[in-house]
Parts: structure tokens; sequence; C-alpha cells
């Protein structure tokens, strides 16, 4: 079977959530449940409307732009974008258009993959645009919600260097990644905040791969709403084409078209044909003035990108001691490093807290499938468990047991945290309790000494069993260990 390689560009488009207002218009920018109750008149192409510029918009976009190492332009302008479409109430979009003075033109992103090996992605350009309606379908009628009329949108547009689907989610991982940490958008799949289109072709591995005439039909899948379905989509229709190419029906069969990510079949399904350059009539937007961008300005939104997760990550391996695995548990999603971020200014050892937020709570967020903001143990609560560990006050169980009832009954853990379910540190109390035990199990002693190491947990069972489980396990070994070799 001869090996394909395959060439795949992303088309990612995120909204805009950290402004109070959408880009053009008044309304309110948030996410809301219930239909229509975030509209103004421009929203819905009312006669006599205008368009008003959101300048923290441009600022958001322009600094999307420069983490992602594009050009900036000197002047800003937006274009309109004609076609008609059920949720488009103006029959036309306001947007940017590439390759022209977007937020950002050219420039790159390095991508690092589980293995910590990095692979880097050209950018063709992002563009702030807005957001059109949405439909709602119901069996016989299909409803518009204007609610994400005018949302403010940034399109990012990759250039095709993407081989796998593994990468492709990588990418958008590290995308969402980008837009969280620096107070864009909470880039969040589940509110439609992130959408993405895929092209999708293949070349015979042994052809060179700079020469474009050796590559397949590009193949385009719109709008797919979740990660897994553009890791699916991807590995779906690589499969696809390279069964064309195998039985001989490629030509026939692969045509350059907008297919769509069916998650019931899990197949791509044709949507239409796709001519190589659709004319959308674009022309410069006459009711939004074209303006320059100051290099004061443009210096002022560098100066203020924030601390971004890959500079968290090497503080946590560099400056924490963090494994090179925990670092990226732990910056994966900007709620759950800032999580961790307090525990350790509260004063929790770096590592144990790193421990902690990575195996329990994350644990108990997938367990409840909630966020980290949704979890009854603030930071200040598991310092009220981490300080009992350091204090002798519980085991490593019992501050596990104390962790999951607290979350159970709702209450702080220092409610179960008293005297009377203290772990026993005192080593006058554990050499009573231990010469005790070992005064009754001489047998037990002689099969040890002959040789039978294995009957040194037997005894460490016998005194956590007295103890119910209070007894310092470190201590009762170095107890044992001592009160043993004296026998």
């Amino acid at each position: 079977m001869t090996k394909y390689i395959a060439k795949i560009g992303l088309e990612m488009h995120c909204e805009v959530s950290e402004t109070n207002t959408k880009v053009f218009s008044s309304a309110e920018n948030s996410y809301k449940e219930t239909p229509n109750t975030n509209v103004r008149p421009i929203d819905m192409a009312f006669p006599g409307t205008l368009p008003v510029l959101n300048k923290e918009c441009v600022k958001l976009s322009l600094m999307a732009s420069m983490i992602l190492n594009c050009n900036q332009p000197e002047y800003m302008y937006f274009e309109r974008k004609n076609y008609y479409y059920p949720d488009m109430p103006k029959n036309y979009q306001i947007t940017q258009n590439p390759p022209e003075d977007c937020v950002g033109m050219g420039g790159y992103v390095d991508v690092l993959m589980d293995d910590d090996t990095t692979f880097r992605v050209g950018i063709d350009n992002i563009h702030l645009e807005e957001d059109a309606a949405s439909l709602d379908h119901f069996y016989s009628t299909s409803n518009i919600d204007y609610n994400r009329a005018g949302v403010p949108l940034l399109e990012l547009v990759t250039k095709p260097d993407i081989h796998t689907a593994k990468e492709a989610v990588a990418f958008l991982e590290h995308m969402r990644s980008v837009y969280q940490y620096a107070g864009i958008s909470e880039a969040d799949s589940k509110k439609g905040q992130i959408r993405c289109d895929v092209n999708v072709s293949i070349m015979d591995a042994s052809l060179d791969e700079e020469n474009p005439e050796n590559w397949g039909t590009k193949v385009e899948i719109k709008n797919v709403n979740s990660f897994g379905g553009v890791r699916d989509a991807i590995n779906y229709e690589i499969e696809r084409q390279t069964e064309a190419k195998e039985n001989g029906t490629y030509d026939t069969e692969i045509e350059q078209e907008t297919r769509r990510w069916d998650e019931d079949s899990q197949t791509t399904i044709r949507m239409r044909s796709k001519a190589d350059a659709i004319d959308y009539k674009y022309f410069v937007e006459p009711n939004i003035p074209r303006f320059k961008i100051s290099k004061e300005w443009l210096e002022e939104i560098r100066a203020s990108i924030p601390e971004l997760a890959p500079q968290r990550r090497s503080k946590y391996i560099e400056e924490y001691g963090l494994s090179s695995y925990d670092a990226t548990v732990l910056v994966k999603e900007k709620a759950i490093s800032d999580y961790y971020e307090e525990c350790v200014k509260l004063g929790i050892d770096a590592k144990v807290a790193a421990n902690w937020v990575t195996v329990n709570i994350v644990g108990e967020l997938n367990k409840q499938n909630i966020t980290i903001d949704e979890l009854y143990i603030r930071p200040e609560m598991l310092k009220q468990i981490t300080d009992a560990i350091e204090k002798g006050m519980l085991s490593s169980k019992q501050a596990k047991e104390v962790f999951f009832k607290a979350i159970e009954e709702q209450k702080e853990p220092k409610n179960y945290i008293s005297a009377e379910n203290a772990q026993i540190s005192d080593e006058g109390e554990l050499t009573r309790i231990i010469t005790e035990i070992l005064d009754n199990s001489t047998s037990q002693i002689e099969q040890y000494k002959s040789g039978k190491d294995n009957l040194f947990d037997y005894f460490v069972g016998q005194v956590m069993k007295n103890t119910r489980g209070k007894a310092n396990p470190v201590m009762t070994k170095e107890i044992l260990h001592k009160e043993l070799d004296k026998r």
C-alpha cells in the first residue's frame, strides 16, 4: 500500500467575549441562553442604524496578532462581504479582506506536543469581523436568535503546515490557551464561542512536498464545533481520500467541495461544490472611517500582554521544580492554573499543591463534569488540609478522606480536622503501642528474623489496626525497624 501524507489548513473562528458590548453595536456582549435578549436595532439591520466600532475589540485583536508574531497594519478599516444567508440580516458581513490590512498578517506559532516536541504553524492572517445570528431548527420551523449577531469574532487562517489530526487538535488547544490567558475570550466551545473549518488534501509521501502539483484535491469541512469533532473529521477525511487513491477512484470521487461533519454517522457529508474563489463583491465599509494605528498604542498593547501558558509552564518547571507532565497539566486550562497560582501564593508548597491539583482536584472535576470555578474546595480550604498534614494532624489517607467529605457535605475541611481524629505522631505514644504489639507477636518476630521480610507489613498493619489508621506511617516504620532490631 502506498504511503500518503496529509496537508491540513485550519480556519479557526473565536468570539471575543471579554468586552462589554458587541463589535459594532451597543448590545451587551455576553452568552445568554434566552434568545433575542442581547439585541439592538443595528443587530437586526433596521434602516437608518449605523455601526460604531468598539475600540476594546480592536485592542484585543491586535494583542492576539502580536502573540502570533504577525505584522500589524498601519491603517485599520473594514469591508463589506456580500452574501445572503438566513441568519445574516444585513445580507452582508462587516469584516476585513485578507490579505489587505487585517489586524494580523503573516506570523507563526510554535505548538508543544505531549512528547515535549514542538512544531511550527505559519499564520496566513487573523482578522476581526462580526458574527452572524444563529438558527434554531425545529421539526417544521427554524427560528432566528439575534443574540450572536454582531458579536466580535476573530478568524484565524493558518498555512497548510499541519499533517495529522493530533497536530490539529494540539494547535487548537494552544490557541484556546492563548485566547484565555490573554483575556481575549473564554474560548468555550460549549457556548459556541469556537468553530473551525478544516481543509484536507493528501499526496504520495514519496513525492516532493514543496511542489503544489503533487498535492491532491483540497476538501473543506465546514463549521466543526468541537476539538474531538476536528480530530475525527480529519481522520475520516484522510481515510476516505486514501481509500479513493488505492481504489483508483480518486479523480471521480474526490472533488473540490464543502462538506460537514456528522456526529451521528461519524462521516463527512457533501454540502456543495466549491469554486476556487467566491466573489463576495468586497468593498470598503463606508460607515466606519479608516484610521491610523499609532506606534505608541501598539507599544502600549504589547506591554499589556499578560503571562501566557508557555511562560507559566517554564516557571513551574524551572522555579518550582515540577515535572514537565505536571506543568503541562496545570497550564492547559487557565482557570486551573489560576487556582494553582493562588495555592502557591497562600503558602502551600509548590510541589504539594501541584500534586493535589493534578491528581485529586482534576480527578474530581472530571468525575463531576464541572469547571474548577464550580468546585466547592477553594485554595484557602485546600490550605487547611495541607497545613494539617504538615503539622502531623492528618495522614495522606486521612487528608483525602477530609477532602472528599468536605466536597460531599459542602463544609470547610477544618470542620473534620480535630485532636480526636488527628494523626498520632508522638514518638513515645507510638513506641508504647508498638512495644505492646511486638510483645504479643513472638512467633511472627521469629519468622521475620529467619528471613520472612514481608512480615514487616504485618506489624505495620497491626499498628494501624490498633490506632484505627491514625498512626503516622513514616514514624511507625522507623520505630518498628528500631524495636525489631532490639529483639
